[in-house]
C-alpha cells in the first residue's frame, strides 16, 4: 500500500480490484474520498488508497521511463536519462543507490519503487519522469 500523500498525477502505481492487477498511471485524485483514477492502456479506474500499490524499481522499470544503461569498470551500473544520473554498486541490487542531477547528489535516498523514483526526479529536475524519451 501507498501513503495518499506519496501519490501524484503522473506516477505509475499499480491497483487492485478484487486480485486483479492493473498497472498504470496516476491521472485524477480525490483527496476528499482517498481515491485515485488510474490510465491503463485506453480505460480509467478508480481505487480506494487502501487498493493501490507500489511497482518495485528495477532495470526493466528504469528501460520502460527511457533511462539508458552503462556498465561500470568497477562493476557498478549506471542508469541515465539526459542529465539525470542513477548508480547502483551491481548490477541488479537496486538496495543502495547514488542519484544526482548536475549538483544535487543524493546518496541511499529513500527510492525503492518507481513512483518514488518519479517523485524525486520531479524534485531534482522540476520535470515530470514519463516514458518518454528525452
Amino acid at each position: 500500500m501507498i501513503k495518499f500523500n506519496e501519490i501524484q498525477i503522473g506516477d505509475f502505481i499499480i491497483g487492485d480490484f478484487e486480485g486483479k492487477k492493473t498497472e498504470g498511471e496516476v491521472t485524477l485524485l480525490n483527496g476528499d474520498e482517498k481515491q485515485v483514477c488510474i490510465q491503463s492502456g485506453d480505460q480509467e479506474y478508480w481505487f480506494e488508497k487502501d487498493h493501490v500499490f507500489p511497482i518495485p524499481l528495477d532495470e526493466k522499470q528504469l528501460l520502460k521511463l527511457s533511462f539508458s544503461r552503462h556498465n561500470n569498470d568497477d562493476g557498478s551500473v549506471k542508469y541515465m536519462k539526459g542529465a539525470f544520473r542513477l548508480v547502483i554498486p551491481k548490477a541488479g541490487d537496486f538496495s543502495q543507490m547514488e542519484i544526482w542531477y548536475r549538483e544535487d547528489r543524493r546518496h541511499n535516498p529513500n527510492v525503492h519503487h518507481v513512483h518514488e523514483l518519479q517523485n524525486a526526479y520531479l524534485q531534482m529536475t522540476k520535470v515530470h519522469l514519463t516514458t518518454e524519451a528525452m
